[in-house]
């Protein structure tokens, strides 16, 4: 697929200095954190399929939109209320690697997609997006009627 570019625009340069430490203490930092839902993007005649992995993420949290040609999904993974109840007890954890989680995507969209029809649905983990292209414009045929 040539047109869907991926985009970063929040790089984060201590993540690298932050993995270091994470080694080294064997604690995991917020920046760990913030991880990215894997994404497959496919093409069809009729549109582009962008299907992302969110597992355990509750749909009525996930943000999609569509701001001058690039698509955003983003959405933050609560702690249930099990686990808010045991942090009231401050218990003091070995191990926590289950806490709260955030990401954000973005996408740059080609010309030719109607973002305006851009539908999603959430089932069992997966976000699919269905983004649609518009059909190609035919150039216009202009007859040219010679001067008397």
């Amino acid at each position: 697929m040539k047109y869907i570019v991926k985009r970063n625009p929040s790089i984060n340069l201590m993540n690298d200095f932050d993995k270091i430490f994470d080694s080294f203490w064997d604690y995991p930092t917020v920046a760990s954190r913030v991880r990215k839902p894997s994404v497959d993007v496919r093409e069809t005649e009729e549109s582009f399929i962008l299907e992302a992995e969110l597992p355990g993420f509750d749909e009525r949290l996930i943000d999609v939109n569509v701001d001058k040609h690039v698509l955003h999904i983003s959405s933050r993974k609560e702690e249930e209320e099990g686990e808010k109840q045991v942090s009231e007890i401050k218990d003091s954890y070995l191990l926590r690697e289950r806490a709260l989680y955030t990401f954000d995507r973005s996408f740059s969209l080609p010309e030719h997609v109607d973002e305006e029809h851009i539908s999603g649905e959430f089932k069992q983990g997966i976000l699919t997006l269905t983004i649609p292209k518009r059909p190609e414009k035919k150039p216009k045929r202009i007859d040219v009627k010679l001067a008397s």
